[in-house]
């Protein structure tokens, strides 16, 4: 408790005095900002390392239409684009460069265990009662991760919907829990890389349209057969492991976005 109002304190103080963040950083990089991960030098195009990849999975949702953001731990332009997106979508200097206001920012969102503040492992392992991350085709460690990249992207597309409140209604599904349900064989529930959103403050189509520039490569929506009552999202695009072409699939005919 006394660490987590350490790190608020510390991230309220660097967002209201800017050039006093870079001295915090610079004059304690060792304290960390939370228990998660902490950024120690600059990022832009042209590094690369772990730092590099840990950015990228949190700025994945601002990937833009029809795009993703590859966590190959390789600072190229799209990875650039993606920080302007987020920078900019936080009232940040939006230059593509990752430095201490972007991580100050990244540090408020991210909570001790890596997710950010909006969504949480278990409500990303919901599909048939909370049943942990294994009894997929991956073992448990990557479900895990890809359902982390998965919150990632919804906590983008929850900005861009006003910062209003995104329930995830089923996400991760054992192989199992997917049978019961009636999911597709192929279905990305069970790799941890979708979530079946609903919406309480905004409408459907909303989530679905907005979706579209935040990463997701596959959609489902009203109009689409027996999703009138909500959205699927999923990163189909990034998934090597389901044996389907790593293509971009959206439809939701209710809200203008057709197949494809």
């Amino acid at each position: 408790m006394r660490a987590q109002i350490v790190k608020r304190a510390v991230v309220a103080f660097a967002l209201a005095f800017p050039g006093a963040a870079i001295a915090v950083a610079v004059a304690a990089p060792a304290a960390h900002a939370d228990g998660c991960y902490t950024w120690n030098r600059d990022l832009y195009r042209g590094l690369s390392g772990n730092d590099v990849r840990q950015l990228q999975i949190r700025v994945a949702g601002w990937a833009g239409r029809r795009d993703i953001v590859e966590t190959d731990g390789r600072y190229g332009p799209k990875t650039a684009a993606a920080v302007k997106r987020f920078q900019s979508a936080y009232g940040l200097r939006a230059d593509g460069i990752a430095g201490s206001q972007t991580y100050a920012k990244l540090y408020a969102l991210q909570d001790d265990d890596c997710t950010p503040r909006h969504f949480s492992y278990p409500e990303l392992d919901d599909g048939c009662g909370r049943g942990g991350w294994s009894g997929g085709p991956l073992p448990s460690a990557t479900t895990k991760e890809n359902a982390l990249h998965t919150m990632w992207k919804l906590e983008a597309l929850r900005r861009d919907l006003g910062d209003k409140p995104l329930p995830v209604t089923s996400g991760y599904r054992s192989t199992t829990c997917n049978r019961q349900v009636g999911g597709a064989s192929n279905s990305q529930h069970r790799y941890g890389t979708a979530a079946d959103l609903g919406s309480l403050e905004s409408s459907l189509c909303d989530v679905a349209r907005a979706a579209r520039d935040h990463g997701f490569s596959g959609i489902y929506g009203p109009g689409y057969p027996d999703h009138d009552d909500h959205v699927h999202v999923d990163s189909r695009r990034e998934n090597d492991d389901d044996g389907i072409p790593n293509t971009t699939s959206w439809s939701a005919s209710d809200c203008g976005i057709g197949a494809g």
